[in-house]
Formats: C-alpha cells, sequence, structure tokens
C-alpha cells in the first residue's frame, strides 16, 4: 500500500506538489479572512470553580470581562487627581468608546469605578467592555484601543493594556525562533548530506507542513477554546518531526539510489519502507497524545489537538509531497548509480558511511554491562531532581520583565496590593430570592468573607435581575500564585462557606482564576496516573504489534521513561528552583504548571518512540535476515546511529531556538524537550537499547505461540517488495 502511493506521487510529482502549494495558498486565505483564534479560558468540568463560572452566567456581563487599560505617572509626574489628568482620561474614555467593538468604558472618576483609582493618585485602570469574547481580541483590536489613547498619554500618562489585551499585545511571531531551527537543520544536513539542495528538501516538506498545520489549527480556534501556546507547540514539534521524517526517508532514497535502482522504483521503495516506519512513528506520536484525553480537561484536549495536527500533517507530506519532490529533483538529490551490484552484494552498504557508529556499536555489544551502567549513571541526578517536582500557579508575576502583561501586573500589585490580579469569585445560589442586596442571607456571606484570614477587601454583593443569585468579588491578600491564595480557596470551600450557609437551601461556589488554576492542578494530580498508564499500554501495544515481541516492547516503554525524567529533572531545577532563571530571562523561581509535565510526557514518549521504531526496525530486518541476535544489534545501530543523532541534533536545534519566546510555558516545553531528545538519541538509543538487546539474547524475539496467532502481520522494518513493480528491484532489496 505505501509503496503504491510513493509510485502514484512519483508519476505524477507536478500534481502533487501544486495540490499541496493550493492547500496552504487556501488555508493562508482563510486564515487572512476569519483570523486565527486563541485563547486562555480553562474549563474544568464538575469543579467548584466551573460551578462558580456557570454560575455566573446569570449576569450580564460581556463577552470578554472588563478589561483594563492600566493609567500609571511617575512618582514625581502628574498625580491623576488632577484637572489635567482627569480631563484626559476622560478624552481618552470618548475616544475608546467610539471604538469598534467597544460596549462601555468605565473611568476611575465614575462612581462605579472609584475602586480603579489607587491611594498614592498615580496607578489607576480604565475598565473596557468589549463584544469579543477572549479568542477573538488580537493584537489589531488591541493596537485600534492603543491608538485611542492619545490624550492621556500627550499629559504624561503611562498606558498598559492588561489581562486579555496584554495576551493578544504581547503575542509575537514564532518566525524568529522558527528562522533559527531551519538554519541549524540546513547547516547540519549540509553536512549529512553534502549536497545542499538535498539538504533543502526536507527543510520544505517541514516549512509546508509547518504552514498548513498552523492555518488549520489557528482555525480550528474558532470552533474550541485553543490556547496560544498550544499553536506554538504544535510549531515547534511539527517543525521537528517534519524535518527528521523527510531526513529518514531521503537517506533511505539516497541508499536505493546507490544501488542502481531507477529513480521512481526508489521514491517507490522508499515510501513503502521507510515511510511505512514514518507513518507508525507519527502514529505512534498521535496515539500517545491521545491518552490525554482521559485527563478529563478541554484544556489538555486542545494542547493535545494542536500538536497532533502538526504530527499528522507531517506525515502526509512526507508521504505524499516527499515522493513527488524525489521524483523532480531525483538525479541532483543522490549520486549517479554505480554498476549494477554484484549477486548477493548488500542492498544497503552503509558501512562506509558509519564506520564511528559501527566501531562503537562492537564496542558496546563487547562490553554490554560496562555500558549499560554508565547510561545509566546519566539519569541518577536528573531523577533526584524530578522527584522534587510540584505543581504551581502561574499568574502575570511569572510573564518576562518588559511585556505587557508583566508591566501591567507590577503596577497594579504596587498600587493596590497583589491580590487585585487574582481576585475570586464568590457565587452563592440561594432557595429563594433575595429581597435586595441588604437581604441577611446575603449580608451574613458578606461579613463571614470580610472575617476570613487572608482577604484583603470584599465587593458589593450583586445580585442577579431573578434575585436567586448573588455574587461577590473577593481581593487576597497575596498575589495569584501564591501558595497563600491557594490556601485561602481552601479555608473558603472547607470552612467559610459551609458554615454560613450550613441548612439554608444556598450553594456557594469559589470561582475566578486563583481557583480555576488550584482545581486545574488538583485534576491533574489525580488523573496523572490514568494518562500514564494509558500512554505506557498504548505504546506498548503498538511496539508489540510492529516487532512481535512483549520484551521489546516492554524495554522500550520502561527506557523511554528515562529520557521524560530526565527532561523533569531539568524542568525542576531550570525553573522549580530558579537556577536558570537568569540565562532564560526570568526574574526568578518559576511554578511549573501541571499541565506541562502531563503534555511533556506524552510528546515525549511519541518522539521516544520515533527514534525506537527507526532503531528497532534495522535491527529487526538484520536480526531476520541473519539470525544472529549480536550481530544484528550491531548492524542496527551502525546503519541507523548516525542519521538518528543528526535528526535528534535538528529536532535539538529546532526546540532550543524556541527559547527566545517570552513565555515561560514555552520555555519549559523547549528546554524539557531538547534535554530529553538528546539523552533519548544518545544515551538511550546509543548505550541502554543496545546493551540490553545484546544481554537478552534470542529473548528479544521470543513471542508465545497463541500471541502469535492473535496479532496481526504488521511489519514495520524495510525492504518490503513494491507490489506494483518488482522486475527492476535488485533481488537483495527484495529479499530484505
Amino acid at each position: 500500500m505505501f509503496a503504491t502511493l510513493g509510485r502514484w506521487c512519483a508519476r505524477r510529482p507536478k500534481r502533487v506538489v501544486a495540490a499541496w502549494l493550493l492547500l496552504l495558498l487556501g488555508l493562508g486565505a482563510a486564515v487572512g479572512v476569519l483570523g486565527s483564534a486563541t485563547t486562555e479560558t480553562v474549563s474544568i468540568p464538575g469543579s467548584d470553580s466551573q460551578a462558580a463560572h456557570d454560575a455566573a452566567r446569570a449576569f450580564s456581563d460581556p463577552a470578554s470581562g472588563r478589561q483594563p487599560l492600566v493609567l500609571h505617572t511617575p512618582a514625581d509626574g502628574l498625580p491623576l487627581t488632577s484637572d489635567r489628568a482627569r480631563a484626559a482620561v476622560q478624552e481618552t474614555a470618548r475616544a475608546l468608546a467610539a471604538r469598534d467593538h467597544v460596549v462601555a468604558v468605565t473611568t476611575p472618576y465614575d462612581p462605579a469605578g472609584a475602586a480603579a483609582l489607587a491611594p498614592d493618585g498615580h496607578t489607576a485602570y480604565l475598565a473596557v467592555e468589549l463584544d469579543l469574547a477572549g479568542r477573538d481580541i488580537t493584537a489589531d483590536v488591541v493596537r485600534d484601543l492603543r491608538a485611542a489613547t492619545e490624550a492621556a498619554e500627550a499629559a504624561g500618562i503611562e498606558v498598559t493594556p492588561g489581562g486579555n489585551l496584554a495576551e493578544a499585545a504581547d503575542k509575537k511571531s514564532t518566525r524568529r525562533s522558527e528562522a533559527i531551527g531551519l538554519v541549524a537543520a540546513f547547516a547540519i544536513l549540509c553536512l549529512a548530506f553534502r549536497k545542499p539542495i538535498a539538504a533543502a528538501v526536507p527543510l520544505a516538506i517541514a516549512v509546508v507542513g509547518l504552514g498548513i498545520s498552523l492555518a488549520i489549527i489557528g482555525l480550528t480556534g474558532h470552533l474550541t477554546d485553543m490556547p496560544s501556546s498550544g499553536a506554538t507547540i504544535a510549531a515547534m514539534i511539527g517543525l521537528g518531526v517534519g524535518i527528521d521524517y523527510s531526513l529518514f526517508c531521503l537517506t533511505r532514497f539516497r541508499e536505493l539510489r546507490a544501488t542502481g535502482l531507477p529513480i521512481e522504483d526508489a521514491a517507490a521503495l522508499t515510501t513503502g519502507a521507510s515511510g511505512k516506519a514514518v507513518a507508525f512513528a507519527g502514529t505512534a506520536v498521535i496515539a500517545a497524545l491521545a491518552g490525554l484525553a482521559l485527563g478529563g480537561l478541554p484544556l489538555l484536549r486542545a494542547l493535545a489537538l494542536a500538536p497532533g495536527i502538526a504530527v499528522l500533517v507531517a506525515m502526509a507530506a512526507t508521504l505524499t509531497l516527499l515522493p513527488a519532490l524525489l521524483a523532480l529533483l531525483g538525479r541532483r538529490l543522490a549520486p549517479a548509480p554505480p554498476a549494477p551490484p554484484a549477486p548477493g552484494a548488500a542492498a544497503f552498504p552503509q558501512a562506509a558511511t558509519a564506520r564511528g557508529w559501527a566501531r562503537i556499536a562492537r564496542r558496546v555489544a563487547d562490553r554490554p554491562w560496562r555500558h549499560l551502567l554508565a547510561g545509566l549513571a546519566f539519569f541518577v541526578l536528573p531523577a533526584l531532581a524530578a522527584a522534587q517536582l510540584s505543581f504551581g500557579q502561574f499568574d502575570g508575576g511569572d510573564k518576562s520583565p518588559g511585556t505587557a502583561g508583566r508591566t501591567a501586573y507590577d503596577r497594579l500589585a504596587s498600587a493596590f496590593g497583589p491580590g487585585v490580579n487574582g481576585p475570586l469569585q464568590v457565587t452563592d445560589t440561594l432557595a429563594e430570592p433575595a429581597s435586595g442586596p441588604a437581604d441577611p442571607a446575603l449580608t451574613a456571606v458578606g461579613r463571614a468573607l470580610e472575617d476570613t484570614s487572608g482577604v484583603a477587601a470584599v465587593g458589593p454583593a450583586q445580585l442577579s435581575r431573578d434575585g436567586r443569585t448573588v455574587r461577590w468579588q473577593v481581593t487576597p491578600t497575596t498575589a495569584p500564585g501564591d501558595p497563600g491564595t491557594a490556601a485561602l480557596v481552601d479555608r473558603l470551600r472547607a470552612d467559610t462557606l459551609p458554615a454560613v450557609t450550613r441548612d439554608t437551601g444556598q450553594k456557594a461556589h469559589v470561582g475566578g482564576v486563583p481557583a480555576i488554576q488550584l482545581d486545574l492542578n488538583d485534576r491533574l494530580a489525580q488523573r496523572l496516573p490514568a494518562v500514564i498508564g494509558a500512554v505506557l499500554a498504548i505504546a506498548g501495544l503498538l511496539l508489540l504489534l510492529a516487532f512481535r515481541s512483549p520484551l521489546v516492547a516492554v524495554k522500550a516503554a520502561v527506557l523511554n521513561l528515562l529520557s521524560v525524567a530526565a527532561a523533569y529533572g531539568v524542568l525542576t531545577a531550570l525553573f522549580q528552583w530558579g537556577w536558570g532563571a537568569a540565562p532564560l530571562g526570568l526574574g526568578g523561581p518559576v511554578p511549573i504548571p501541571g499541565y506541562v509535565p502531563l503534555l511533556m510526557f506524552a510528546v515525549l514518549f511519541g518522539l521516544s518512540m520515533d527514534y525506537e521504531v527507526f532503531l528497532l526496525s534495522a535491527v529487526r530486518e538484520a536480526w531476520l535476515a541473519s539470525g544472529d541476535n549480536r550481530d544484528a544489534v550491531v548492524t542496527g545501530l551502525a546503519r541507523t546511529g548516525r542519521i538518528i543523532t543528526s535528526a535528534a541534533l535538528i529536532m535539538v536545534c529546532v526546540f532550543l531556538g524556541y527559547l527566545l519566546w517570552d513565555d515561560p510555558v514555552v520555555k519549559m516545553f523547549g528546554i524539557g524537550l531538547a534535554t530529553a531528545v538528546a539523552l533519548d538519541a544518545t544515551v538511550v538509543r546509543g548505550l541502554l537499547v543496545p546493551t540490553t538487546m545484546v544481554l537478552l539474547g534470542k529473548a528479544n524475539w521470543w513471542l508465545p505461540q497463541w500471541l502469535d496467532r492473535l496479532l496481526p502481520q504488521i511489519h514495520v522494518e524495510g525492504g518490503e517488495q513494491d507490489p506494483v513493480r518488482t522486475s527492476s528491484v535488485p533481488e537483495p532489496v527484495r529479499n530484505a
């Protein structure tokens, strides 16, 4: 099937290339018209914070809430209480109200906005109500609003967007990070292939796939909540696997051409062998990401969907667009075929090009215990650090200095107290409609909230039109990400609200961003064992189907855990402990959100499966040909060591390029993925996998007869016979 697909594309290369370019242009045009939508909204079905959010629907809040525009003047500058400042701010408010999508603007001089003016008189904020949902607030919307603040800025008042406005303002293009990754990849590929045109092919495949996948993800954001970090993570992974998959296939194509195979046959067999391994590896990545659905959280599903789309598009491009390019550029991609090989000659003459890895493979096989222990020693310290990993709550104070979000956060915290950046929303559904805001049932709850330790202020009770739902805004004394705020949420839920609403029929809930983050981390901690178990089971089953060896499947799953532990350890040291804060452009230790390790686990397990599949495919192919386990391990490592390490080096460069991103979460993924891939491709695949396979001997390929009868025949190793045309295929290739 795969060889047939490759031959079909190779025979119609211009049509295939044109179809991919038309798809890219069409999706790009759709994004240009509709825009790329993202949102940081988090829903947690069944949680207390979600119940509070649902109860708040009884109020006629604007679509995106009230977005702040922070006003600030220096301590020795114009006070915001002066007549000149008042006139400038009110003129700015009128200009804002005239802009598109603005429903209302509340100034700190209005009775409803009196609390928006700080006691020092130098910091305040305008509350802007928009008719847009959070996902629809774009950088263009923010620029339009900023253009309406000329009067305030002319009076010496600094205006900084906060909330969703800051997120849109701080959102930057990933082009610089992607350009760095592409340049590094091109340099590595030039060294590997010695031909710039050959080095450019994997980059072309990756760029086309990246453009299409990002367009699809941007359009998907109009249908479901898609966090901005999802598209960035998808770009990171899609670019890496797009280059890697093309690299593996292009290497096989050049090897087949070196045996004298015509271009069309080489392209077909490349897709039938390496292309099939790519399809299996990509499916493994997507399956591992699909395991996140067990987390029961829309956020996890969105963060899994985005890179899943990127991997699927990269896989499709490798299986169709690459054979077309091989057919168009085949004579320039591979050296001219030599004379036909002598009967019985090796189909894949890699010994000359992999002498370094051949020596390493023989050395590892000669002293397996020594190299096994040396490889395990690499993971001792990272594993000890990973044991200290804990989930934390992220807030605006953890953003990079100089961003709009960080500036607005710091100014509001300094002027109003740290809790103003993360107020809690307490809702109460009454058994009977209240008579008004002064109803005894409401005042009792309000007094109880004020008397709770850790509460800085409680806003007036807001009553819904039907009088059945009431809401208070509670400002903590601590920052949103401070453990004290999480403790306050627990205290309100466990003590304050149950005590004051007992036997009244009232249903009180605590919501707001800090409560949502606490519920998110708690839910992730509860579902973590199920998700990990599901990913392990999926990975083990796929490897069992591919290589028909229970021992190989279990061993691969266990060894993949080492790479994950190393990534977690590095995250703990650099971010949670703050050891890498300054080099990473952070102000100090940064909490690690619970979804980061969970998503990283699925991604890393999928990427590790890629290298496992390519290595074991070569080992099993050699095993089926010779029946000698040790020789098969040496041959497999010698054949794939150089290409796996080259692919891993490219992926590491791509991931590290995203350290230029301001978002600490993106930095976490860049560091974590780069660390895990580097160790996985070198220590795990270069030392641990071959040594364990040598020590286990023929037990690697043991399969009970009853299981052999149950498992379908799925062979991932290369050398499959071309079902369309075999007359021109050399005998060694057909028999491999």
